[in-house]
C-alpha cells in the first residue's frame, strides 16, 4: 500500500526547529528544554531553569573550575612602547652604541621603515635604571611610581608576536590571529562567564590619546553575538552616544514604550524560540538601567580628595606629547579613566580596556617617551594601589601591553639623522601584570644582550591567553564557540597556560 504525504505539512514539520517544538509543541517539558538551550548559549544562567523572562546574554556563568581572577583592567598602549627604554636594561647597547649589529640578526627580517643595511645600535639614551621594591626588579627612572609597586609586578620580557606592523600585530594581542572578524579577548571572557554587573555592558572600552590605529577592531564581539562587543565610554558629553533621551520625553513614556515593545519581543520569542530576540529584550533593558548608572558612575564627587590626587586627575598636560597628545586634557583623561576602571571593577564589570595612542616613536623619542611615561606613571601604579588596598587586587587582573616593542636599531630613513627614533620590533618586548592571582615581584623571561631576540622563556600571545583565562577558571582549550562549521576558540590552535607567573 503507497504512503501519499502531503507536501504542505511536510515543509511545515521540516521548517518546525528544535526550539519551536520544545517550546509550542512539549508543554513543560519543552519550557524546561528551551531553558536549557538558552543556558547553553549564554542567554540564562543554568540555575534559572525556564525562565525565559529573564534571559539575559550577560547573565553569570559558571567558570569550567574555581579562579582566582573576576575582572580585568587591560591597559592597552598603542604604537608600541620602547621596552629598551622602560622596562629591559641592556648595558651592551651602551656599550655599542652607533655600531652595527652582527648581519645574522637582520639577515631576512623585514622592517617598517628602518634601513637595515645601514642602521647601527642606539643605546637607551639619557636613561638610568633604579631597582625597585624587595625584588629588585630594574625599570628605568621613567617609571618611579609604576616602580614602587614591583613586589605586586610580574614582568613579562619574553614577549613575541608574529607581526610588525600596528593593525596585525594589535589582532595578534586581542583576538589571537592576525584576521578581521575574530572576536577579541574581552569579548570572550564575557561570552564565557558573564557579568557580575547589574546596570553597565560586561565590556566597556576608555580612550585617551589621538585615537588607535585599530579602532574599534580590538573591541569587537567578531562571530559572537554583539552583546559582547566593547562598548565606547566617551571622555565628554554622554558616557555613551545616544544613551540620554531626547529632548521633550519623559522617562515614564520611554519605560511605556519599552514595556509595549518588551511584549511584542516577548509574544515574538514565544512563538518562534529564537534566543537573539531573548538577548535583544536584555539590551534594550540594559540602555534603560544605564541612563541611570552611566551617569552616576562618571560622577567622581564622590570620591576623595587624596583619591582624586593620587591618580592625578586634575594634572595639567605639559605641551610636547607629539604622538601622544590628545589635546590639552590628555594626562588628565587617561588618569580619570584609571580611576573610572577601579570603580566598574566596583559595580561588578568584567572587562575594561584603557587604550591610549600612540607610543609609535620612529622619532623624537627622547622628548616624547618621557612626555608618555610622566602620562601613565602616576595612574597606573594608583590604579594597582588602590585596588590593593580596597581589597580588590587579589580579584582583579591589571594588564599592561602593546602591540609589538621597538628596535635596538635607531631609525635611519632619513640620511640627515632627523629621524631619532626605533622602528617596530615584535621579536621581543615586554608586558606586565599584577593582581588576579598572578605572581608579583618577578621578572620573566628574557631578552638577548642586544634586546633583539628572546634568550630564554618565550611568552607569545596565544600563551598569555591561555595563562589569563586560567586565572579566570576558563580552560582555553573548552572556551569554543562553533561559527561556519567549526569551533573556535581565542588561543585557536596554539596557547599553552605559562604556570611560573601564577602565585
Amino acid at each position: 500500500m503507497a504512503i501519499s504525504l502531503n507536501p504542505d505539512l511536510l515543509s511545515q514539520r521540516l521548517d518546525t526547529t528544535r526550539r519551536d517544538f520544545l517550546l509550542n509543541g512539549a508543554g513543560g517539558i519543552g519550557m524546561m528544554g528551551l531553558g536549557a538551550l538558552l543556558a547553553q548559549d549564554g542567554l540564562v544562567s543554568a540555575a534559572e531553569g525556564t525562565g525565559v523572562e529573564s534571559a539575559n546574554p550577560l547573565a553569570p556563568k559558571p567558570s569550567h573550575y574555581p579562579g582566582k581572577a573576576k575582572s580585568c583592567i587591560f591597559i592597552f598602549f598603542e604604537g608600541a612602547p620602547s621596552q629598551l627604554d622602560l622596562f629591559d636594561p641592556k648595558p651592551k647597547l651602551t656599550e655599542l652604541h652607533k655600531q652595527p649589529l652582527p648581519q645574522s640578526f637582520i639577515e631576512g627580517v623585514r622592517f617598517a621603515f628602518l634601513k637595515p643595511d645601514t642602521a647601527t645600535l642606539m643605546a637607551p639614551l639619557a636613561r638610568t635604571w633604579h631597582r625597585y621594591g624587595e625584588c629588585g626588579m630594574e625599570m628605568s627612572d621613567l617609571l618611579p611610581h609604576i616602580g614602587s609597586m614591583a613586589d605586586d609586578i610580574c614582568l613579562i620580557r619574553s614577549m613575541n608576536s608574529t607581526q610588525f606592523n600596528h593593525h596585525p600585530g594589535q589582532l595578534v594581542m586581542q583576538c589571537g590571529r592576525p584576521h578581521f572578524g575574530l572576536p577579541v579577548m574581552g569579548a570572550w571572557l564575557t561570552y564565557g562567564l558573564g557579568s557580575e554587573s547589574q546596570n553597565l555592558p560586561g565590556y566597556v572600552v576608555l580612550t585617551a590619546g589621538r585615537g588607535n590605529s585599530g579602532g574599534a577592531t580590538i573591541w569587537t564581539s567578531g562571530f559572537l553575538p554583539s552583546s559582547y562587543a566593547g562598548v565606547l565610554f566617551r571622555g565628554q558629553g554622554e558616557p555613551v552616544l545616544n544613551l540620554e533621551n531626547p529632548d521633550g520625553l519623559p522617562a515614564e513614556l520611554q519605560r511605556e514604550g519599552l514595556d509595549v515593545l518588551r511584549d511584542v519581543n516577548t509574544g515574538r520569542l514565544q512563538a518562534v524560540g529564537d534566543p537573539e530576540i531573548a538577548a535583544r529584550i536584555a539590551s534594550y533593558e540594559l540602555a534603560f538601567r544605564m541612563q541611570t548608572s552611566a551617569p552616576e558612575l562618571i560622577d567622581l564627587s564622590g570620591e576623595t580628595k587624596s583619591t582624586l590626587e593620587m591618580y592625578g586627575v586634575e594634572r595639567e598636560t605639559p605641551e610636547g606629547g607629539g604622538r601622544g597628545s590628545g589635546g590639552s586634557n590628555t594626562y588628565s583623561q587617561f588618569a580619570r579613566n584609571c580611576l573610572l576602571a577601579r570603580r566598574m571593577v566596583e559595580r561588578g564589570v568584567r572587562f575594561i580596556n584603557i587604550i591610549h595612542a600612540s607610543w609609535d616613536h620612529h622619532s623624537n623619542l627622547d622628548n616624547e617617551l618621557p612626555w608618555n611615561a610622566a602620562m601613565a606613571d602616576q595612574p597606573i601604579a594608583a590604579l594597582i594601589a588602590d585596588l590593593k588596598q580596597r581589597g580588590l587586587l587579589d580579584e582583579t587582573m591589571v594588564v599592561w601591553g602593546s602591540e609589538f616593542g621597538r628596535t635596538p636599531l635607531g631609525e635611519n630613513r632619513n640620511a640627515d639623522g632627523s629621524v631619532t627614533g626605533r622602528d617596530h620590533h615584535p621579536y621581543a618586548f615586554s608586558m606586565f601584570l599584577a593582581g588576579g592571582g598572578i605572581k608579583g615581584g618577578q621578572v620573566y623571561g628574557a631578552s638577548d644582550e642586544f634586546g633583539w631576540g628572546v634568550a630564554e622563556n618565550p611568552v607569545p600571545p596565544a600563551d598569555l591567553h591561555a595563562t589569563m583565562l586560567h586565572l579566570f577558571g576558563m580552560d582555553h582549550l573548552k572556551l569554543t564557540y562553533r561559527y561556519q562549521g567549526r569551533d573556535f576558540r581565542l588561543t585557536d590552535v596554539a596557547g599553552n597556560v605559562v604556570e611560573p607567573l601564577l602565585a
